[in-house]
């Protein structure tokens, strides 16, 4: 019997299924009734799902990244679908093809590591050269490239999706950098390959999509600035020489500010030219990225997609195939 992926839901759909379940909650509404609300999740796509009247006893019976088994319908609300269920309960994974369970990437890992090498090898200033080697020679951190979300759920969040995001960067830089005169291309450069470095530590694909207990405690800025610390350290001994204070600074200044304002979660606003068009490079892959997943996994149909929450907005499809005058 076929599996009835995420992808393959519509509404009226009667389900049951096995899906990976994803940010549980244990939810109150208006009358003081608790409910579950839960994401299931596959290589197809995810979608919310809702259980009434769910205890504690449901609650506490998987956890984040278990597969669950899922009876219910598939209904419309608010523009997209979700799933009313009656029952949820933890699922083995005897017999499961663990590859379901994951989103599926879009990019060659192979290519994309490639590509890094070619542009960090473009890069004139010996000492960030030597960095950008340093971390792509680096097993533990090439594995942890590959392995790694972006995000848990906002933009390439997926295994790989932070190789995918830095390269996508690498290359944006590359092409951005040359317009603005003054704006030192290899700088920029080692800040895309740099700035979510420490994610690698921050985040998981293990089990699921989620923060590893260092990556709640400290997070990535500051794990990041304790990788690239060591890196540098490591580059200076391959160099035979060290890093100029000044180098040092401005590759940590846009490591630390490239979330752009302090209520983003930068200890400091982006203060070079270097650092800005990195924090702009950022944003603007992350919410492209977001965008594209969205009309790709919206499966209501329609012209416009719903709301989408992190971009607060609908996104225009435009005219369905079939449907053009």
């Amino acid at each position: 019997m076929v599996r009835k992926s995420v992808g393959m839901l519509r509404e009226g759909d009667q389900l049951e299924e096995v899906y990976q379940a994803r940010d549980k909650q244990l939810r109150a509404n208006r009358h003081g009734n608790l409910y579950l609300q839960l994401d299931l999740a596959d290589r197809t796509g995810m979608i919310n799902c809702r259980m009434w009247n769910a205890g504690q006893s449901v609650f506490a019976g998987f956890d984040d990244g278990d597969l669950v088994k899922i009876r219910g319908r598939v209904q419309a609300h608010q523009g997209s679908l979700q799933v009313i269920a009656t029952c949820v309960e933890k699922a083995a994974m005897e017999g499961m093809d663990p590859s379901e369970f994951q989103s599926a990437p879009d990019h060659d890992a192979d290519r994309l590591l490639h590509r890094a090498g070619e542009l960090v090898r473009g890069i004139s200033s010996f000492p960030l050269r030597a960095l950008g080697e340093t971390i792509l020679l680096d097993q533990a951190a090439v594995a942890g490239f590959r392995a790694t979300p972006a995000g848990v759920s906002a933009h390439h969040a997926y295994p790989g999706g932070l190789l995918e995001h830095v390269v996508c960067m690498m290359e944006l830089a590359d092409r951005i950098c040359p317009l603005y005169p003054g704006v030192d291309r290899d700088l920029v450069l080692v800040g895309c390959l740099t700035h979510d470095i420490g994610k690698i530590r921050e985040l998981s694909s293990v089990k699921g999509l989620s923060y590893t207990d260092e990556g709640q405690l400290i997070g990535h800025l500051a794990l990041g600035q304790e990788m690239v610390t060591g890196f540098i350290a490591q580059a200076e001994k391959l160099m035979g020489q060290a890093f100029s204070v000044e180098l040092r600074l401005r590759v940590m200044h846009m490591l630390l500010s490239h979330h752009g304002s302090l209520e983003f979660g930068s200890p400091r606003v982006p203060m070079t030219p270097e650092a800005i068009a990195l924090h702009q490079i950022d944003l603007m892959d992350s919410r492209i990225n977001m965008a594209m997943r969205h009309l790709r996994e919206d499966r209501a149909g329609g012209s416009w997609t719903p709301v989408h929450a992190t971009l607060q907005r609908r996104l225009y499809r435009g005219t369905q195939p079939g449907q053009a005058d």
